[in-house]
């Protein structure tokens, strides 16, 4: 299952949340070569890990990071309204009900990413209906857009790519309804619940 890691709780989850920081560092700057911050050569953390973040954590056996991705509020600060806005034709969809999905991870050694990557996916779904959330944004590489606009949901692009740093990227809009998450379990076969759910979280 997937935890839910907010400010509240971030303590608890030190440990792997300090793995996900070194995974996120072997996965979008040693492999992938973005140039973004590295803090003490080891973990990729940025502007916008801060409290507003929240994580959704795919653990292994052992209790490390095996999957992961970061959910931020569009009210505050966030990657496509500081960074990328220009990404967003009509502007940076805002709002309560509109959150921005950054920084999806796996472990680079996972012998399986395809089942982590599915939780994940079914993760926000859970996520957006336990808070109200109505969409999500996000911003990705033009390589993996078509994966995003091919997995099944509602989603649109939110302008045409653009180059940055030599690469294409664009910005989305996922629409999240009771029907996106029936539409995805059938699509991964995954037909639990993905979310580990505490009090604190339904609140």
């Amino acid at each position: 299952m997937l935890q839910i890691v907010t400010r509240a709780t971030r303590a608890r989850y030190a440990d792997v949340l300090a793995d996900m920081h070194r995974d996120r560092k072997r996965v979008f700057v040693d492999r992938l070569g973005w140039q973004i911050p590295v803090l003490e050569g080891e973990f990729e953390i940025d502007q916008f890990d801060g409290e507003d973040a929240v994580y959704l954590l795919a653990m292994d056996e052992r209790g490390g990071h095996a999957g992961s991705l970061r959910l931020l509020p569009t009210l505050r600060p966030h990657l496509l309204s500081d960074v990328f806005p220009h990404l967003c034709e009509r502007g940076v969809p805002r709002g309560s009900d509109i959150w921005e999905i950054t920084r999806l991870c796996t472990a680079p050694d996972l012998l399986d990413p395809r089942t982590v990557r599915r939780e994940l996916m079914l993760g926000v779904i859970e996520f957006a209906l336990l808070h109200g959330i109505r969409r999500y944004t996000c911003m990705t590489h033009v390589p993996y857009l078509s994966a995003v606009l091919a997995a099944g949901w509602d989603c649109h692009p939110l302008g045409l790519p653009q180059e940055d740093g030599g690469v294409s990227v664009g910005a989305l809009a996922i629409e999240m309804t009771p029907d996106t998450l029936r539409l995805m379990r059938d699509r991964t076969g995954i037909s639990a619940n993905v979310l580990k759910i505490e009090a604190r979280d339904a609140a």
